[in-house]
């Protein structure tokens, strides 16, 4: 990792801290939510989409953040809408255009549990997202808490809670989703994909962008 350090001090580092949530819908369509609460653009939500027919669009508040997340993953549709999100003991509900989005969330389970006592300065340091990226991917396959989508953008993961969703009701464009599946195939956005099983994730993301 020496040489990983010594490159990332000459990077600018990009901390997100909140929450992603990934879940798949009868209809094919994958949604995956980010409610940060402390980011460079200050506490904003963002949502990918991939459809069934392999389309992923992005839907942004903002252009600044629209252009941020569309530099560092791979999307063919960028959307700047407002994205509105409550929540209500557990259950979350977010409006981003024509996408109408409703889950609850379930008790944690032991792998949940685990991730809590994570210290928050142990899951901020890129070197800790280094080290769990390989029980990440045989605990959770499909998931990786290191790589890059873009050129000139790395990031890390480090996350601090788990908890199941149940899907409510979705709609987008006006047309029911169904109900909830996994997320399979796997979303495309970037390189890795959120848990199989949908889920709600506490995280700490940190991108480095290239030296300045």
């Amino acid at each position: 990792m020496s040489r990983g350090g010594s490159s990332a001090a000459r990077r600018r580092m990009l901390r997100f801290e909140g929450w992603i949530a990934g879940l798949g819908t009868s209809s094919g369509m994958r949604v995956v939510l980010g409610h940060w609460q402390r980011s460079p653009f200050g506490a904003f939500s963002d949502v990918m989409l991939e459809r069934a027919d392999g389309e992923r669009l992005l839907l942004a508040p903002t252009r600044e953040t629209a252009d941020f997340i569309a530099a560092v993953y791979v999307l063919d549709t960028v959307r700047v809408v407002p994205v509105r999100v409550g929540i209500a003991a557990r259950t979350w509900s977010v409006t981003a255009g024509s996408l109408e989005l409703r889950f609850v969330t379930g008790r944690c389970g032991p792998l949940g549990l685990l991730l809590r006592a994570v210290p928050g300065a142990l899951a901020r340091r890129p070197a800790w997202s280094t080290l769990m990226d390989r029980p990440a991917r045989l605990v959770l396959p499909g998931v990786r808490t290191r790589g890059s989508a873009r050129v000139g953008r790395r990031e890390w993961y480090g996350a601090r809670d788990l908890r199941p969703i149940r899907l409510v009701s979705a709609f987008f464009e006006g047309v029911d989703l169904g109900v909830t599946a996994p997320v399979e195939p796997p979303v495309r956005f970037g390189f890795g994909s959120v848990p199989k099983k949908p889920a709600l994730t506490r995280v700490t993301t940190t991108v480095a962008l290239g030296p300045e």
